[in-house]
């Protein structure tokens, strides 16, 4: 797999450098602007698309620089720690913990026809009701140095084509704990995929926009999963469907490819954002099916909703919470597939989120709860896996590297 990846890798950089020099010889000159009047100040920078950053950390312009045949390249960056203590831990995990939460370099170019976007470094994954994995073992059980590559064809005005290592269409948290609003992600996001391999297809169209992606679920290498988005924004308000299913079978699992990847999953995800709220509920909905030939005697659902919301305060304060529920069908007793904490099983959880910001300098805390019901012996929190609840308080502090410095001409 390793060494697959590093081919995968170098071919994506040679394609990337021989497309950079064919567009170099093969673009028209640019047309001449008109000059600004000398004392006019250039237009303020502003923080691109990707990666996506919800808040309440705000993400800073990149810095830019020529880069000979490959154009304007944009450069974004993040070097942040972690310190996580845990009530009831289960054992192989420890009751305080400190680890680099990312140090990560995003270089892409968004201009033209042909663009690419990568994002390479260090990582951990925090995410409430599982143990805490130390950062080497979280990349070199999931995605590696380079968890996020692709290109993007802008096929047209308002059509695009990503091909490569690409962020799920799925949920509404993000994979990364910069780009949320709370530190660990939640229960719900435990049901989902994160980054999967494959090419997607995106169109606006007015207050409409539509994402359909062919690719390998969760990580599994296996070319079986459709995943699609349809999305509407009017306003403060926009509401988006989402739906991936696995299309075959995948009949191995692993810390990065769970049984879910047998399985499908649906969400509805309402936003409104105004003034200094933001504000989104989503429900959703994930079923594996019976499949002997996977080992699956006999199928599963979950079915959970969560409340995410987001103030912000003046001078760099903000205050974040995210509540939410889920629970899992089947029972033991008909041998039904463990999608949680034993079939049956049901979780809350409930995490607020202080965080401050002054330039590219932030501090935030999770202060989060986690409860158990109908779980099935030894599958809870605790040294024998008998406790219902659990607490998990963590501190983030970090740095993001751009360009905040808006000159005059």
């Amino acid at each position: 797999m390793k060494r697959r990846n590093c081919i995968l890798t170098t071919g994506l950089f040679l394609f990337l450098a021989s497309s950079a020099i064919a567009q170099e010889t093969t673009a028209a000159p640019a047309a001449t602007p008109t000059p600004a009047p000398a004392d006019a100040a250039a237009p303020a920078p502003a923080a691109l698309p990707a990666p996506a950053v919800v808040g309440p950390v705000t993400w800073l312009p990149p810095a830019t620089f020529d880069a000979g045949p490959f154009g304007k390249i944009a450069v974004n960056g993040i070097l942040g720690g972690l310190g996580i203590a845990t009530q009831n831990h289960v054992p192989g995990d420890k009751s305080t913990q400190e680890a680099l939460g990312n140090g990560q370099i995003f270089i892409q170019k968004t201009d033209g026809w042909f663009q690419f976007y990568l994002q390479a470094g260090a990582y951990n994954l925090p995410d409430l009701g599982v143990p805490f994995l130390a950062t080497d073992k979280t990349m070199s059980n999931l995605y590696g140095p380079v968890p996020v590559a692709f290109l993007k064809l802008q096929a047209a005005k308002n059509t695009s084509i990503l091909i490569g290592e690409l962020p799920t269409l799925i949920g509404a948290e993000y994979t990364f704990s910069f780009e949320n609003f709370n530190v660990a992600r939640g229960l719900l996001w435990n049901q989902e995929n994160a980054v999967n391999r494959g090419i997607q297809i995106n169109q606006t169209l007015g207050k409409f926009t539509a994402s359909a992606s062919w690719n390998d679920g969760f990580y599994s290498s296996r070319y079986n999963w459709l995943s699609g988005s349809l999305s509407y924004a009017n306003g403060p308000h926009a509401l988006a469907f989402v739906a991936g299913g696995n299309l075959g079978q995948t009949n191995y699992s692993n810390f990065a490819t769970p049984i879910q990847d047998n399985g499908s999953i649906y969400n509805v995800i309402y936003t409104y954002t105004k003034g200094p709220w933001i504000i989104s509920p989503y429900f959703q909905y994930t079923n594996v099916p019976t499949n002997l030939k996977v080992g699956i005697a006999k199928g599963a659902s979950t079915t959970g909703g969560a409340v995410l919301a987001s103030y912000t305060f003046k001078h760099g304060l903000s205050l974040a919470g995210r509540w939410e529920y889920i629970g899992s069908s089947g029972s033991a007793a008909d041998q039904a597939v463990n999608l949680m904490y034993g079939p049956g099983s049901k979780g809350m959880s409930f995490t607020v989120t202080p965080a401050i910001q002054r330039g590219g300098f932030f501090v935030r805390g999770d202060l989060a709860f986690v409860h158990l019901s109908d779980m099935a012996p030894g599958s809870g929190f605790g040294s024998l896996g008998m406790n219902n609840n659990q607490t998990r308080a963590m501190a983030e502090v970090g740095f993001i590297f751009g360009n905040n410095i808006t000159e005059k001409k």
